[in-house]
Parts: structure tokens; C-alpha cells; sequence
């Protein structure tokens, strides 16, 4: 484990103090929580734009025309 300096604001650091309180963790928990998951949005969205960066898109056309056509069964799938 590491040490690591940083700045706030202090509006941003009272209320990660008290989203932490309400969780029960310290404020050192909550920051390493909110960047463990903010890097893996980063990671996730670089994964998917990979993918399709290697995506055939003859491919996906040629089986999307597969599907018949149809109206959805039900009122709220049809926004």
C-alpha cells in the first residue's frame, strides 16, 4: 500500500467525509473504492471501444437482415 497526497475542495471533501460516515468507512476506504470503480468504467469503455474497432460491420448488417421484422409484443418496448 501507498501513500498519496492530494487537494480537495473542501465542499468535495465534507461531503465524501459524510458519504463515508453514512457507509461506515473511512474517507481513505471510500477514495480507493471511487477510484477502483471509476477505473473500471475507464477500463470497460476502452475494452468495448476495442471491440469495435475489430468489428466486422459487413458481418453484423448480413445477420441483423436474419431478424424479421415484427412489432413488439409489448407497449413499453415500443419507445
Amino acid at each position: 500500500m501507498s501513500s498519496l497526497t492530494i487537494h480537495l475542495p473542501n465542499s468535495i471533501r465534507a461531503h465524501v467525509e459524510r458519504l463515508a460516515a453514512d457507509d461506515g468507512i473511512t474517507v481513505d476506504q471510500f477514495i480507493a473504492t471511487a477510484t477502483a470503480e471509476k477505473l473500471a468504467v475507464l477500463e470497460a469503455g476502452n475494452y468495448i471501444r476495442s471491440r469495435a474497432d475489430k468489428a466486422d460491420d459487413a458481418e453484423f448488417e448480413r445477420l441483423l437482415g436474419k431478424i424479421p421484422a415484427a412489432q413488439p409484443a409489448e407497449d413499453w418496448d415500443r419507445l
